[in-house]
């Protein structure tokens, strides 16, 4: 069963990178039973080749659970029990 409200979307995911000098950020949460992992990972571009990529792992603590609605692929509707999302908020200077 295939719930289409569960799916997860990448927002303003970027396509290309100025690899000549720029640094790539991704940013996710991996869900646990009892805690969740941030997911920091860093690329850092310098005269068009990967000079050095950084990965930290942190935990922090679920935000529990949430019902979400959805769809099966019979056009059913169902409730399930998921993982609540954290929200991303970056500033950059």
């Amino acid at each position: 069963m295939a719930f289409t409200g569960c799916k997860k979307e990448k927002e303003d995911e970027v396509n290309s990178v100025d690899k000549s000098g720029s640094i790539e950020t991704v940013l996710s949460v991996e869900h646990l039973d009892t805690a969740d992992i941030l997911i920091t990972k860093h690329k850092i571009w310098k005269d068009k080749k990967l000079f050095k990529e950084i990965i930290k792992k942190d935990t922090i603590p679920s935000l529990g659970d949430t019902l979400v609605g959805g769809e099966d692929g019979e056009g059913n509707d169902h409730i399930a029990k998921t993982k609540k999302d954290y929200e991303f908020f970056i500033t950059v200077q």
